[in-house]
């Protein structure tokens, strides 16, 4: 009796201590200086503008003081370990949109998807609440507004699109995951069991999860268009189909010609003027009709490498083109020859989607896909690299580049 009542006074006294060890509230030092990637120019030639300093040269962000280069609200400020590239980091760097989505100032700091530990959150959010996220958690987060400030050992981070990540989810595919998985599955969700599915531009960022996304969702055929198109049939994508637009029509191929499909999702740009020569040319469709419930659904106009510099550029580009088809195909006479043709917007500037994508990929259910050539090294070779490979369009998958692996 007297040694039982020993123990539990022990196991107590331990508890005690332990509790009031992990009670204490995680610190960081935050050093004043940092390394950071810096662009001190437009272009395409990295290896004049875009460089890594092997030193801490640029000054860290502090929270409650400094402005987020993207200029959004609720930041907080991390401790980045890894980001992702998108279309839209090579498109800042190409001075192409500078107008919409310049930095406010040269050097700047590149870089919007990003996956990094948390070191400083504000007392008060600016709606007077409460940060939802700690100090110590690992998160990741979406750009906003434009991809800007990530690239660098400290960033100030959009509480509003960022999520806590699941401990079994290495930060370069939370950082891979973050966007274009998010589109993914979203996309996927106008999917329906049974359809027969063509992802155009399958290999890519958001092409290599939607085609996994499409399978989960019940298609019971996807087909890819892309270069490497063995790659496109492989785990973790298993396409049923696949071919190298380099080499074959995808528009003839005549056995999607016999069956066509329930709906095209068109990543790369391009499908629907194909369709429409299709159509004009007599020979029968690889889509069903709007009539037949045919769905078109894209993410970018004809041209992903477009220039915008006014808004009637914006109207151009993207507007009128895809208010004309959308009218056109639903209540035209093209609703009974063509698909019904959908502009899909599908990045909200809340967190739930992001929440689906992460839980997805923590039960394996979602498999991040990063491009073979990386994760890059954070120096100015290997950052150069990322961005080069990013602006080739030609991406297998996601472009990462490892910032940090320090925990």
């Amino acid at each position: 009796m007297i040694l039982s009542s020993i123990v539990l006074v022990i196991t107590i006294f331990i508890h005690n201590i332990m509790t009031s060890i992990h009670a204490q509230p995680v610190s960081f030092q935050i050093p004043p200086k940092m390394r950071a990637a810096q662009c001190t120019d437009y272009g395409k030639d990295v290896e004049q503008i875009l460089s890594v300093p092997q030193d801490a040269t640029v000054d860290t962000p502090r929270l409650g003081i400094d402005k987020p280069p993207a200029a959004f609200k609720n930041e907080m400020l991390i401790k980045v370990q890894a980001v992702a590239l998108a279309p839209g980091d090579a498109r800042v760097m190409s001075g192409k949109t500078r107008e919409f989505q310049g930095p406010p100032s040269f050097p700047y700091t590149p870089g919007g998807d990003v996956c990094g530990i948390v070191v400083a959150v504000p007392e008060e959010t600016k709606k007077g609440g409460q940060c939802k996220f700690s100090v110590g958690d690992r998160v990741a987060a979406r750009f906003m507004n434009k991809p800007l400030g990530m690239l660098g050992e400290y960033a100030l981070c959009n509480t509003d699109v960022c999520d806590v990540v699941p401990q079994n989810v290495s930060s370069e595919d939370a950082a891979a995951l973050v966007s274009s998985a998010v589109v993914a599955v979203l996309i996927a969700d106008r999917i329906r069991e049974g359809d027969r599915v063509l992802i155009y531009g399958a290999g890519g960022g958001v092409g290599s999860h939607l085609c996994q996304m499409a399978r989960l969702q019940g298609a019971s055929y996807v087909a890819g268009v892309g270069r490497d198109y063995e790659r496109l049939m492989e785990a973790p994508l298993y396409c049923d189909y696949a071919v190298d637009y380099t080499k074959t029509d995808p528009f003839s191929v005549k056995e999607w010609c016999d069956e066509p499909f329930d709906v095209i999702i068109d990543l790369a740009g391009g499908a629907w003027p194909a369709l429409l020569q299709q159509r004009s040319s007599g020979h029968p469709s690889i889509v069903k009709s709007a009539k037949s419930k045919g769905r078109y659904l894209t993410t970018t106009p004809d041209n992903p490498v477009f220039e915008i510099h006014k808004m009637r550029d914006f109207f151009k580009i993207f507007l009128f083109p895809s208010l004309g088809r959308a009218i056109s195909s639903r209540i035209g006479l093209s609703r009974a020859s063509m698909p019904k043709y959908s502009y899909v917007l599908a990045l909200p500037e809340t967190s739930e989607a992001l929440t689906r994508t992460l839980a997805l990929a923590s039960e394996n259910k979602l498999i991040a896909c990063i491009d073979e050539q990386g994760p890059f090294l954070f120096t100015s070779d290997g950052v150069r690299r990322a961005f080069e490979l990013q602006a080739s369009y030609h991406t297998k998958g996601k472009v990462v580049i490892t910032v940090s692996s320090d925990k």
